[in-house]
């Protein structure tokens, strides 16, 4: 009895400790949207007060009239889109390594794994080369098309699928499945923790874009949140208040999906301790 209420005196200090390191992290965050929500003369004002003493939505008006963000907006979604399609590529080939015996699939693998000790920055100034030969540059397909393969995730993808029971493969053939049907229908189903893990890298990494969209866009018609937000800073001045709306436009979705996905995120990582 004595270990037991031991344990639950433990276990209660760690989630106090736990909420309230949670709370202090979560500070700057809260500042940030409640800042969102100032006029710009309340925000500079001292003494400083946490909560809006005159709620506004004014400055989340002006980033989509005045700031155009919905242009911003709209790229980044499209370049978000285009990420989860390119999710389904990397399971694709992920898939192909780990139950396809063809010629050359380890020393093509190892070629995929190579290129994960190469910079990203080190490849953008040839990826900007061929895109410019091909007439891709100041174009979305040009932004898009560069990252829709990534190394890391078909890597992730293939160690996943590498313990898919090739018994379970092999009957669903016997019973006359074609290979997109078991992929589809079998596959893709039991990498659902997995595909979550990776379409929230692919969400953050597509949502948070930055320097390649500012390398190969010329127009602000092409650019993305990142960047908008970016020259929101040279744009508003001293106008915090209408940076802090546009901070919260950045961060408050990336939450959203984590606190969506959540339970197939600690799943992902539960199997990949089990394994």
């Amino acid at each position: 009895m004595a270990t037991k209420q031991r344990s639950k005196v433990e276990k209660g200090f760690v989630s106090v400790l736990l909420i309230l390191i949670g709370f202090i992290l979560s500070i700057p965050f809260i500042w940030m949207l409640l800042s969102a929500f100032k006029p710009n003369p309340e925000l500079i004002q001292i003494p400083v007060r946490i909560f809006p003493e005159t709620w506004t939505f004014e400055n989340f008006t002006r980033l989509f009239t005045e700031m155009n963000f919905g242009t911003y907006l709209r790229n980044t979604l499209i370049l978000v889109g285009c990420a989860l399609v390119g999710l389904i590529f990397n399971a694709m080939a992920g898939y192909s390594f780990a139950k396809f015996d063809f010629k050359g699939n380890r020393p093509l693998f190892f070629l995929v794994l190579a290129t994960m000790m190469i910079p990203g920055q080190v490849t953008m100034i040839p990826v900007y080369l061929i895109l410019n030969q091909i007439g891709l540059t100041n174009t979305m397909p040009g932004i898009v098309l560069p990252g829709l393969v990534a190394a890391f995730s078909i890597f992730l993808f293939k160690q996943f699928m590498t313990t898919i029971p090739d018994a379970l493969l092999e009957a669903a053939r016997l019973d006359g499945a074609g290979e997109f049907f078991i992929f589809f229908k079998l596959v893709l189903p039991m990498a659902k923790s997995i595909l979550a893990v990776q379409g929230i890298l692919a969400f953050i990494g597509a949502w948070n874009s930055f320097l390649w969209p500012l390398i190969v866009a010329n127009s602000q018609e092409l650019y993305t949140l990142s960047v908008g937000l970016a020259l929101l800073q040279g744009q508003a001045g001293e106008n915090y208040a209408l940076q802090m709306a546009g901070s919260a436009v950045m961060v408050v979705p990336i939450l959203i999906i984590f606190a969506i996905f959540q339970k197939y995120i600690v799943d992902g990582f539960t199997m990949s301790g089990i394994k």
